[in-house]
């Protein structure tokens, strides 16, 4: 041995999750299907019990399902709601995990908070890649969802300004990073991609969202999308 191999405490610690679905199977199922990067550590079944939940575990990120019984019958953009006046639930990111696909369940959790939006034929592989990025920062959709994203963040963007004289008011480098963080990818990944520091990513995106008057990356990506720049 060289005494080089990381050890337990070199690796990076697993990303703890709650899954809120009121079918037991289905959350059996996806459990099972996650990857080593994530641990479970709360279960939830209905709303008043998710956010009991999501309270007394603190997980970095939520699995919710869309339609759930309980509380005031307001489902998963619910508990959302609720949680956001929550101090024990700061800095908790959700991502909807729906069968639905309906544009109307898709606005509502992300108006309420959640980071993205993933239908139930999503595998497990995909679930947890997703899970990591959202906890790193990022905001994921599937695909043919964005269209819902679009429709519901981007409406009115770019009405003073071209398309043309709005990408002139960024640098090439800035094109650059707004068009792979607009796709979803990770500061890091960016960083990477692009041979900058994370710092200087950061530094990217806060002057592209200035420049292009949004707000966050939500908008950034419904912008991109709307002037087919993706």
């Amino acid at each position: 041995m060289n005494g080089t191999e990381p050890g337990p405490e070199d690796r990076a610690a697993p990303i703890r999750i709650v899954i809120v679905d009121d079918h037991q199977i289905f959350r059996t199922g996806l459990r099972a299907e996650l990857g080593a990067e994530l641990v479970v550590v709360g279960e939830a079944a209905t709303v008043d019990a998710a956010v009991e939940t999501i309270a007394a575990t603190a997980p970095d990120v939520v699995l919710l399902d869309v339609h759930l019984p309980g509380g005031a019958g307001g489902g998963g953009a619910e508990v959302l709601q609720r949680l956001a006046g929550s101090p024990a639930a700061g800095g908790v990111q959700c991502l909807a995990l729906s069968v639905s696909d309906a544009a109307d369940d898709v606005v509502s959790v992300i108006r309420a908070g959640a980071r993205g939006y993933l239908t139930k034929t999503a595998s497990g592989a995909e679930v947890t890649a997703a899970v990591v990025r959202v906890h790193g920062g990022d905001a994921v959709f599937s695909p043919r969802l964005a269209g819902f994203v679009l429709d519901a963040f981007g409406t009115g963007l770019g009405e003073t300004a071209a398309a043309d004289d709005e990408l002139d008011r960024l640098s090439a480098r800035e094109q650059e990073v707004m068009r792979m963080i607009a796709r979803g990818y990770a500061y890091k990944e960016v960083a990477a991609e692009l041979f900058l520091s994370v710092k200087t990513v950061e530094t990217h995106v806060s002057k592209v969202l200035r420049k292009l008057q949004l707000s966050n990356r939500h908008e950034l990506t419904a912008w991109a999308l709307s002037r087919r720049l993706l």
